[in-house]
């Protein structure tokens, strides 16, 4: 057996540069683990000089004694195998040649050829049955080579092996009776001298017994079968029938050939005889090398194996590189030849392999998956009585540490696997599916009985791993320098790498423990790291104690955030069992809550102060119009509703207080902010004589304010309100949360508000002095001007100047400001409506002005909307401006109008009633006018009757300039006369279409000393007079009732505005007129009973 090297420097120097860290042994495992797991070391893969000597002469014996074809894939060239060796055996070339010559010396080996007969297929049927009774005659015939490497050249002959292979070398194999396709399985040694002129000679023969006629008879089934009778008859009792043959060169033969051969006939008769399965192997005997004659041949493999492996994977290493597990083709064919000549069988060499590869996967690098074939090999084949107690001894010896260095890997998994390494995870994976495999096999169940379940050891090695890694952790981060805030720092570090290492094992390692074994790595993790986390941060606040430095708060703060990133990985609470040593842990921090919050506050401070420093006032860019100070108090707020959240506070009540002093803060800082931008405004237009520069501060610290409301707005939503609404509504009163947070936050919105307003009446009241300007620059034009000419110069005001805000200002401040431009540009117009009211010029050019204001401050829906512009000013205005600007025939058409509407809408017949029927004929263009009566007149008399009549005028009477009131005949004394007159009017049609167009009926009263007395007034609309153009005449005219009416008392717009126009004699005529009907109405008012 190998020994241990006694001295370091005996070892090659590839293998000392193959020693890695993972050389540790499998006595590090944890004491949790069986007593058989600890003790066992592995054996060492490096061997003593004399070992490597006798080693080395047994592979130049097995390359120089080679025999046979090789596979494919190995190499064939015996110099190529021996330079391999030299290098793995790490010889000088002298030494090299010299081991070689003393190989060379050495007495050659016995040659044999293992033949195994398995079977055959489809042969002859010899006998009367259609069967054959068939056995084989083999054997090697020597000194006689086939010529041309084929059985064919020679001449065809029946009893090749017993005509030249002396009886005491042929072997024969059993018979099997009644078949086509035998089945033997007879395996047979075979010694030959020269493999170069020998032969492989197999006959197979039908076992032919002396039987009766009438016993063949019996078997007869069909007609071949009374030939074979026959046949039989002529032929001499006892002969064996000749089956077929098969002679093979043995040169020809690979090392270990496994194929079907067809045998050869003696005639052309049946040339078809069937196929025989042999398989060759050959093996030596009575090798001359010391290692051959000593050990035994498993273990001289053995040994073999583990020296070139350990060579391969040594070579991959010195080329950074790692091996994959795959031998070289050199040491493939070496220990292929090796393995046949000493005739291992699969089960050894399985053994073989897993001994070597479970012992090197100790203390080189190699994939463990190389482990599984072997397992799997020796499962299969696994016969515990087929091996020796010295090999039961060794296999037990290889589990034992193998499982025992693999929980030693698991217990270190932390380091041997870090995920630094791609493939960390994968390497795991297959070092846990070999032992798993390993533990499942009946080898192992048989050779060590004792040992535990695999996934409690595992459990075990892992539980007692963490704890280990969590002081390696604390050790590596023990400050350098003794004191309270450097052991929060360290003890910071360490909270950090345990959450981090709890991420990785729920990520990645939990996953490959859970598959593999059923095994919760995490929640392990989590129960031994929890305690240990807990003991040490707990011990470290009550060191601090209250009193609290700002530095010492900001490390206790990153403390418990790491603690509750640390919690949260846990278990939910409704979920697990018992109680945590971290449950809780937010009280042993509550000292620190005031310095929290002040720091916080600072900072904000601070940074808020700085910003407002360094603002210069300008757009960050284009569609950004606040500056920088703006974005950095939205940073400012962010951080402090990130540390709030952060926070997180579980006490309810306390959360609530935290929650209040944080808004109270917030809205300080909004209120300080916008004390120091406005401060910031007039220093820096302090130092520029340029107004507009001015505007454009302005317009800056106007949207910086509209920004900041923005933001506190959501503050409600960063600070969850909601949810510590529903936390605190068991602790709270009913609305202290709205008395508080909604009040505080309130109050700083409407100041807020009442600073963008300040800040956007400043600017209004800029422009508002322009426009009153240009508006009074509108009316003082000469009349030669258009009034859409003469209104560009305020449009184009308008235009530059609200271009320039509408640049400069956010949304929600421009509304502002065209509102507030708005209702200035309205009182303006109103007053110089008022002002011209008898100037339809002026007032035309003020409608049309107002016309195109409304377009321009609506901006086509850029704007106000139509809501904010249609006020009831701008309506009253739009009415004035409307009558104002029309000329007085078009007033005097609108007067009658309005005297038209309310005669529709009249339905009183207090005053009385006229009846009438009107109708026109189109082809005459004559109005004909049929006034029937009139009823329930007012007396007018002092009598107490009237004597009334109608006056009939068709109206306006600038529209019908030709035709002269008519007046009916005078009634004496009657209320309810009925005058049946019939008038005609020669009118064309088109004024009687137009607007106010109307036939006026007005009842009087006759006085014979004084002025006629008015009864009331009558309006009928022309253009509902049947007979005009488009209208079908009736067959018989309507009568058309019409109450009186009287004008208005208060007095007419339409007459003040005429009345107005002193210079406009139509004009003053009408008012006249009409004024005297208004006094004539007053004295006969209706009283009520009448």
């Amino acid at each position: 057996m190998a020994t241990h090297l006694s001295h370091s420097q005996r070892r090659p120097p590839l293998l000392r540069q193959a020693v890695k860290i993972r050389r540790r042994k499998a006595q590090d495992v944890q004491d949790t683990l069986p007593q058989m797991a600890q003790e066992v070391e592995p054996q060492s893969h490096h061997f003593s000089p004399e070992e490597r000597t006798l080693l080395y002469e047994e592979a130049l014996y097995t390359v120089l004694h080679r025999l046979g074809q090789l596979e494919p894939n190995h190499v064939a060239e015996s110099s190529e195998l021996l330079r391999y060796l030299q290098e793995a055996f790490h010889l000088e070339p002298e030494e090299h040649q010299q081991m070689l010559q003393q190989a060379l010396e050495l007495e050659k080996p016995m040659f044999f050829l293992k033949a195994t007969v398995k079977q055959a297929k489809d042969i002859l049927g010899k006998d009367v049955s259609g069967f054959s009774d068939p056995y084989c005659l083999l054997g090697i015939e020597e000194g006689v080579g086939v010529p041309g490497g084929s059985s064919g050249a020679r001449r065809r002959q029946k009893a090749v092996v017993r005509d030249t292979i002396p009886e005491e070398q042929i072997h024969r194999t059993q018979v099997i009776t009644q078949t086509l396709n035998p089945v033997w399985d007879e395996t047979f040694i075979l010694e030959f001298k020269d493999i170069a002129n020998a032969s492989f000679h197999l006959d197979m023969w039908d076992m032919d017994t002396v039987e009766s006629v009438r016993q063949k008879l019996g078997e007869l089934t069909d007609l071949h079968g009374l030939r074979r009778i026959l046949k039989e008859v002529r032929k001499d009792k006892g002969q064996d029938d000749f089956l077929g043959s098969l002679v093979l060169r043995l040169q020809d033969l690979h090392c270990r050939e496994d194929q079907w051969y067809p045998l050869e006939p003696c005639t052309e008769t049946h040339p078809d005889r069937g196929q025989c399965h042999l398989q060759f192997q050959f093996i030596h005997k009575r090798r001359a090398t010391r290692a051959s004659r000593s050990q035994p041949s498993y273990t001289v493999h053995l040994h073999l194996l583990q020296q070139l492996v350990s060579h391969e994977v040594t070579q991959h290493q010195a080329g950074s590189t790692s091996w994959d597990g795959l031998l070289s083709p050199q040491a493939a064919t070496i220990l292929f030849l090796h393995a046949t000549q000493k005739d291992l069988s699969d089960f050894h060499q399985s053994m073989a392999q897993w001994l070597a590869y479970s012992c090197l996967y100790q203390s080189l690098e190699f994939p463990s998956s190389c482990l599984l074939h072997p397992i799997t090999s020796i499962e299969y084949q696994w016969i515990q009585g087929r091996l020796k107690e010295e090999q039961l001894g060794e296999l037990a010896t290889s589990f034992s540490s193998l499982l025992a260095y693999g929980l030693s890997l698991i217990r270190r998994f932390r380091s041997v696997f870090p995920l630094s390494v791609a493939d960390s995870p994968a390497r795991l994976q297959s070092l846990l599916r070999v032992l798993v495999q390993m533990c499942k096999m009946k080898a192992f169940g048989e050779l060590c009985p004792d040992s535990a379940p695999l996934p409690h050891l595992v459990t075990e090695a892992l539980r007692t791993g963490t704890v280990e890694w969590f002081h390696l952790k604390q050790q590596h981060h023990q400050p350098m320098v003794q004191g309270l805030l450097e052991a929060g720092k360290a003890l910071l570090s360490l909270v950090q790498d345990v959450t981090g290492d709890l991420n990785q094992c729920q990520c990645t390692w939990n996953k490959i423990f859970h598959n593999a074994l059923k095994i919760d790595l995490f929640s392990t993790a989590f129960q031994e790291l929890q305690w240990l986390v807990a003991k040490r941060v707990q011990d470290y606040t009550v060191a601090v104690g209250g009193q609290v430095s700002p530095e010492m708060g900001e490390s206790l703060f990153q403390l418990y955030i790491s603690l509750k990133e640390f919690c949260q990985l846990g278990p939910d609470p409704s979920k697990r069992e018992g109680v945590l040593a971290l449950d809780g842990f937010h009280r042993w921090f509550q000292p620190a809550i005031p310095s929290w919050l002040q720091k916080t506050y600072s900072v904000a401070l601070a940074r808020v102060q700085r910003a407002v420093q360094m603002d210069e006032l300008v757009p960050l860019e284009e569609l950004t119009k606040h500056s920088t100070s703006a974005v950095d108090l939205s940073t400012c707020f962010a951080q402090i509703s990130h540390t709030a959240r952060q926070l997180d506070w579980p006490n309810p009540e306390e959360a609530f207080m935290i929650t209040v002093k944080f808004v109270e803060d917030t809205c300080r800082l909004a209120l300080v902010y916008c004390s120091l931008i406005k401060a910031r405004a007039r220093e820096l237009s302090a130092g520029h004589k340029d107004q507009g520069q001015a505007a454009n501060m302005l317009c800056v610290v106007v949207n910086n304010m509209e920004q900041l409301r923005l933001v506190m707005g959501k503050l409600p939503t960063q600070l969850a309100w909601e949810t510590l609404e529903q936390r605190v509504g068991a602790v709270l009163e009913q609305g202290q949360l709205q008395n508080t947070l909604h009040a505080q936050l309130q109050g700083v919105l409407a100041g807020l508000g009442h600073e963008i307003r300040t800040g956007v009446r400043t600017l209004a009241e800029q422009l508002e002095v322009g426009i009153a300007k240009h508006i009074q620059k509108l009316l003082g034009i000469r009349e030669s001007v258009l009034p859409e000419d003469a209104i560009l110069p305020l449009m184009k005001f308008l235009e530059v100047e609200l271009c320039y805000m509408n640049t400069n200002l956010v949304q929600e401040n421009f509304s502002s400001l065209l509102t507030l431009l708005w209702t200035h540009t309205l009182t303006v117009l109103t007053e110089a409506a008022a002002s011209q009211r008898g100037s339809p010029l002026a007032s035309s050019r003020l409608k049309i002005a107002l016309q195109n204001l409304e377009i321009c401050f609506h901006a086509e829906g850029c704007g106000l909307p139509p809501e904010a512009l249609h006020t009831a000013t701008f309506q009253a205005l739009q009415r004035d401006l409307a009558l104002q600007a029309a000329s007085s025939r078009e007033l005097i058409q609108k007067y009658f109008c309005s005297r038209l509407k309310q005669q529709a809408e009249t339905t009183s017949e207090e005053l009385g009633v006229v009846t009438v029927k009107a109708s026109y004929r189109a082809s005459e263009q004559k109005l004909r006018v049929e006034l029937l009566s009139a009823s329930s007149l007012l007396p007018l008399d002092s009598n107490g009757s009237s004597d009334p009549f109608v006056q009939l005028t068709l109206e306006p009477r600038h529209m019908f300039p030709e035709l002269a009131p008519r007046e009916t005949q005078k009634h004496k004394k009657d209320l309810h006369p009925l005058f049946d007159e019939t008038f005609e009017f020669l009118v064309p049609t088109e004024p009687c279409q137009e607007d106010g167009a109307c036939l006026l009926l007005t009842v009087l009263d006759h006085d014979t000393l004084g002025a006629n007395d008015l009864e009331g007034e009558a309006f009928l609309p022309l253009c509902s007079v049947p007979g005009f153009p488009g209208d079908e005449e009736p067959s018989e005219l309507p009568q058309t009732r019409l109450p009186l009416t009287y004008p208005t008392p208060s007095g007419d717009p339409i007459l003040q505005l005429l009345e107005s126009r002193k210079g406009d004699r139509e004009a003053q005529a009408f008012v006249r007129m009409r004024q005297q009907r208004a006094k004539q109405a007053a004295q006969h008012t209706p009283r009520p009973g009448w």
